[in-house]
């Protein structure tokens, strides 16, 4: 699989492993790493446990394999479909948020930032294409480190409680979950009542 902008990288599909346990762990603590925490986020908050993250980042982080999760929406969408690659270079990983539309191979561009409504767009797409993500909640969490911009809170602290439950995470720490996930992600927003997706022309 060849993403421009790659050259011959090892890019690979992903979507596989979005349903293995520790999978949620490695994908949300990626955001929870600016040390602000008071408290600090473990594993089982997500789903499985440490044993089980560890054994999946071995996956996710291999510099001979980078997974790519295709979060597609169909031509026509009001907004572009998200692909989500893991950059394994041994001295330069990263995660990057691609846009583009559903081609993964060609004219796609690196993303920011994502508002509440547009990441609403395209994780809730009724009929997305057969490659990629179909899980609502999956599309969802994979969008979450995207949140940028303003919101309210309350709602989005309630689809993310939902969308965690919903993959797996304890009910009885959820909420901490959902709220230390939050908590980074407000530190980092762009708090500007003139900021727009970058998705939607703004």
């Amino acid at each position: 699989m060849l993403i421009e902008g790659y050259g011959h990288g090892p890019v690979v599909a992903g979507e596989s492993l979005v349903g293995r346990r520790g999978f949620w762990a490695n994908h949300l603590l990626a955001m929870c790493g600016d040390g602000a925490c008071v408290e600090r986020a473990v594993p089982e908050w997500f789903g499985g446990d440490g044993a089980d993250a560890d054994a999946l980042a071995e996956v996710l982080l291999d510099p001979e394999q980078w997974p790519l999760f295709r979060v597609l929406v169909p031509d026509g969408h009001p907004v572009p479909g998200v692909v989500v690659v893991y950059r394994n270079l041994v001295d330069e990983f990263g995660v990057d948020h691609l846009h583009g539309g559903q081609d993964t191979g060609a004219g796609l561009s690196r993303l920011s930032g994502l508002s509440w409504q547009d990441l609403n767009r395209v994780a809730d797409c009724p009929e997305p294409p057969a490659e990629g993500v179909q899980d609502v909640s999956g599309r969802f969490l994979l969008l979450l480190p995207l949140l940028s911009g303003e919101w309210s809170d309350e709602v989005v602290r309630e689809r993310t409680v939902a969308a965690l439950v919903a993959v797996g995470a304890p009910e009885g720490t959820v909420g901490r979950a959902a709220g230390h996930l939050l908590g980074h992600l407000e530190r980092r927003a762009v708090h500007d009542s003139g900021w727009g997706s970058p998705l939607s022309g703004g």
